[in-house]
């Protein structure tokens, strides 16, 4: 999935991960244009995973 098919499907896509990571707030999954690295970095420290495991979750929705 690439960063065009994340933007586009994204509250789709967030509802899934709060399901599946009940640590993760609307606060680390807010979406805004040019911070994506700041919002995986969120996600990161929330689930102990690195930047392409995060992605690869992402992905795997």
């Amino acid at each position: 999935m690439n960063t065009t098919e994340i933007k586009g499907n994204w509250n789709e896509l967030k509802g899934k991960l709060k399901q599946k990571y009940a640590d993760l707030t609307d606060d680390d999954l807010l979406y805004e244009e040019g911070k994506d690295d700041e919002m995986y970095g969120k996600i990161q420290q929330k689930l102990g995973k690195t930047k392409d495991e995060v992605r690869k979750i992402i992905a795997d929705l």
